[in-house]
């Protein structure tokens, strides 16, 4: 499998016959010696281009990732847009060639996508591919859940989940397990989450974007990926920051902690995402405007209260 992104139906769009009939009506051209070259088809230089990833930051030993969690190949990877993606699964995809295409493990895709079993997956679903910000972890002699998510500001339950253990006592000297949104502390310095690029290579403008939830309170600033807090009254309005496509919108579920969440593309490549949502009034495929509402405020997933969490990715979070 060639490991690119596109929609589904494009290599049999590409590679269909097409034939070239000449035209007996109009006179014949005189050959003039000069050589026409035939068209051939474009090539990608890089397969490895359009792969998920993430920036990778070293430290005591452990990775740590601001996109996509990986498996070894995350080592490899060097850069990310940071984009959300949406994939449809075709005849014949397995879980793991998908997460192998996108280049993260499978458990990444089922966490994400409330999925209990790698083969629960059928031609036609839409799987969303979340850039998941977490470190990976060695279990040594004397670790138990509790102390690896306090090592790591983890949540117990999310390590459970997306590792697929049933339990804390499942865990065994020698395991590797990833701490979903953790993060390596150190008392020099705190992890420096890279920012989410353009697809130009460099950020993209987040200026004139409006307000996602007026009246609100910033509880926290920026944190995960690129996102900030703010706290409202349950209910109340959520706007679209700008113009754009509504590409996600998860009604229910757990969605990697996001609870319900929607996630516009706008046109100048940036994604914003809206999290913990008491209630989507938008579907995929929309199209909203500035200012819209898309949504009410709420205490969806990994949430300790009712708040928005708004991400920004591709620019800088102007809130």
């Amino acid at each position: 499998m060639v490991p690119i992104s596109v929609h589904a139906g494009f290599f049999s769009k590409l590679f269909n016959n097409t034939e070239v009939i000449a035209s007996t009506l109009a006179p014949e051209a005189t050959q003039s010696g000069i050589d026409v070259p035939l068209l051939t088809a474009q090539q990608n230089p890089n397969p490895m281009a359009a792969r998920g990833g993430a920036e990778i930051i070293v430290e005591d030993n452990v990775l740590v990732s601001t996109g996509p969690v990986g498996d070894d190949v995350i080592a490899e990877q060097k850069s990310s847009l940071g984009e959300i993606r949406v994939y449809t699964v075709r005849e014949g995809d397995s879980l793991s060639q998908v997460a192998d295409m996108f280049g993260v493990t499978t458990n990444t895709i089922m966490w994400a996508n409330d999925l209990t079993k790698a083969t629960a997956i059928q031609p036609g679903d839409s799987l969303v591919i979340l850039p998941i910000a977490g470190v990976r972890h060695v279990v040594k002699k004397g670790d138990t859940m509790s102390t690896i998510a306090k090592k790591y500001d983890g949540d117990q339950e999310e390590i459970l989940s997306y590792n697929q253990l049933s339990s804390a006592d499942d865990l065994k000297v020698g395991d590797t397990i990833i701490i979903p949104g953790g993060a390596v502390q150190t008392p020099a310095r705190s992890v420096a989450y890279a920012q989410p690029v353009s697809s130009s290579g460099s950020s993209a403008s987040s200026a004139g974007f409006v307000h996602p939830a007026p009246g609100s309170v910033k509880t926290q600033g920026i944190h995960g990926y690129n996102g900030v807090d703010l706290a409202g009254a349950y209910g109340s309005s959520i706007r679209a920051t700008a113009a754009g496509e509504v590409i996600v919108s998860k009604s229910s579920g757990w969605n990697g902690g996001y609870g319900q969440y929607i996630v516009i593309r706008h046109p100048n490549g940036t994604q914003t995402l809206y999290a913990h949502l008491s209630g989507n009034s938008v579907g995929v495929g929309a199209y909203v405007s500035a200012g819209q509402v898309i949504g009410t405020m709420g205490s969806t997933g990994k949430s300790t209260g009712t708040h928005l969490h708004f991400e920004v990715r591709g620019a800088r979070n102007p809130f």
